[in-house]
């Protein structure tokens, strides 16, 4: 069944603009684990429960030291089985990395898992660089899965709603767990099934999500300089579905608070900013210490870069950050803020979602 209204927007809580929720790149610290950064997801999650955030996503990633997040599905189980109440959810999945089937059955067994709380976000990049996403693929024609993604989308889609026509080469497949068990004998219909979201850094996403009538989630957190034309689009693009009967658009932002004068939050954004050089120029890596980043001889495209970067990390005292926000908001429209903080420690990251849910008098259940 398609998503039902509340399943896609939130309400909002204490004095917060719109909901706020969570993006996890389940990032891992120079001289940390993976296994220590998984078990900080964890507390996140909980957390973000706890505190009234209306939904936790994870990213796909490959080939990345420094972000264990390469398998959203994997990820999204073990949060389920640590959660009760928060929706969960992929910001994104890569649909070219994957066959639809295969996204649809991994998502149909989330579903099941934790029943109407499950959001299946998609995104049409690789996630990656060029080489790894031939590897992922086994092809070297990367364009052909970002130019068939509308097709590759609809196919996904026929295989959640198990509706492909009579005569269709698929029509007799069937993602499992899914629709076609409530029509086996003895069958129940499960009342649920991910809703579908668009991600997107540019224009393609938001007004295929536009044509389509589906919820948008725009990266402002790495482009922020897309973020309102892409929002635009996307709502003049609006038509209408049995998903929304208007536009619904969240966004990706970078923000961190410290219980201090904002120096922490500056030290910590200062090594996130630096892992993003490194990344960029092709030596991606474990994200740096902030002691490493005060030691770092920057040259003078890495300072460029990096004032460019933080001037959209929303960072500093809880109240510089709650101002930056509310801004924000006020400037996009967006219907949703999902907050991802980067930085070296999973302690800060933890403490910066307390503060900011403090800042806006989330409950405390």
């Amino acid at each position: 069944m398609p998503a039902t209204h509340d399943e896609i927007r939130g309400a909002a809580h204490g004095t917060a603009p719109t909901p706020l929720s969570v993006l996890d790149l389940v990032t891992v610290g120079a001289g940390r684990t993976a296994t220590q950064a998984l078990r900080t997801s964890v507390d996140i999650a909980r957390l973000a429960e706890r505190r009234g955030f209306h939904r936790y996503w994870v990213a796909e990633h490959h080939s990345m030291p420094g972000v264990a997040s390469s398998s959203p599905a994997v990820i999204l189980a073990h949060l389920a089985a640590h959660t009760d109440r928060v929706r969960l959810g992929s910001g994104g999945v890569m649909l070219p990395n994957h066959a639809p089937l295969v996204i649809a059955e991994q998502f149909g067994t989330l579903e099941a898992m934790a029943p109407g709380r499950v959001d299946l976000g998609l995104g049409r990049a690789p996630g990656t660089d060029g080489a790894t996403a031939a590897a992922l693929r086994r092809t070297d024609r990367l364009n052909e899965g970002a130019d068939d993604f509308p097709q590759q989308l609809a196919e996904l889609t026929r295989f959640l709603d198990d509706d492909f026509p009579d005569g269709h080469p698929y029509s007799r497949i069937h993602a499992v767990p899914g629709p076609v068990q409530a029509t086996s004998p003895g069958g129940v219909q499960d009342p649920h099934r991910p809703p579908v979201w668009l991600l997107g850094s540019s224009g393609f996403s938001a007004r295929l999500a536009g044509v389509l009538g589906l919820p948008f989630a725009f990266a402002h957190h790495f482009s922020a300089q897309n973020t309102i034309p892409a929002l635009d689009l996307y709502r003049e693009s609006f038509k209408p579905s049995a998903t929304l009967d208007e536009p619904y658009a969240l966004i990706g932002v970078s923000a961190l608070a410290t219980d201090d004068d904002g120096t922490e939050a500056r030290r910590q954004v200062m090594a996130a900013a630096l892992n993003m050089v490194r990344l960029r120029t092709g030596r991606p890596g474990l994200v740096p210490t902030p002691e490493e980043a005060e030691a770092h001889q920057f040259n003078e495209m890495e300072r460029d870069f990096i004032n460019s970067w933080n001037a959209n990390v929303i960072h500093g005292t809880v109240d510089e950050v709650r101002s930056g926000l509310n801004d924000l908001q006020k400037r996009t429209g967006a219907d949703e803020l999902m907050l991802t903080a980067n930085a070296h420690s999973g302690d800060v990251r933890l403490r910066s979602y307390e503060l900011i849910a403090d800042a806006y008098g989330l409950p405390q259940a």
